[in-house]
């Protein structure tokens, strides 16, 4: 089984700072991108920032230039380092992973259960 745990959530006022971490563990024999996703309320999941194992990154228009990913491809974790957080940024933080459990695995996406980020202006 794999699981991914997200850590790092809280509240925060505009303009501050947080930073979440996710650890995937489990069978896992390698990981393909990371990324992180979030969904606000009445709103759908959308993405916020991936990761390549490469380390080649993806950002959502409305958060260049203030969060930033990144990962440790031997302790299989990705964090996310949000500054100057805007109100709008209040939403449920997912983790996501698409790797493959075995070397004759299919690719998997799997998810964390999320982690409340809630700016406050």
């Amino acid at each position: 089984q794999v699981q991914l745990v997200e850590s790092g959530g809280g509240l925060v006022q505009a303009g501050g700072s947080l930073r979440l971490s996710c650890a995937a563990s489990g069978s896992i024999f390698s990981i393909n991108a990371m990324g992180w996703y979030r969904q606000a309320p009445g709103k759908q999941r959308e993405l916020v920032a991936a990761i390549t194992s490469g380390s080649e990154t993806n950002y959502a228009d409305s958060v260049k230039g203030r969060f930033t990913i990144s990962r440790d491809n031997a302790k299989n974790t990705v964090n996310l380092q949000m500054n100057s957080l805007k109100p709008e940024d209040t939403a449920v933080y997912y983790c996501n992973a698409n790797l493959r459990e075995r070397l004759w695995s299919g690719l998997g996406s799997y998810w964390g259960k999320g982690t409340l980020v809630t700016v406050s202006s």
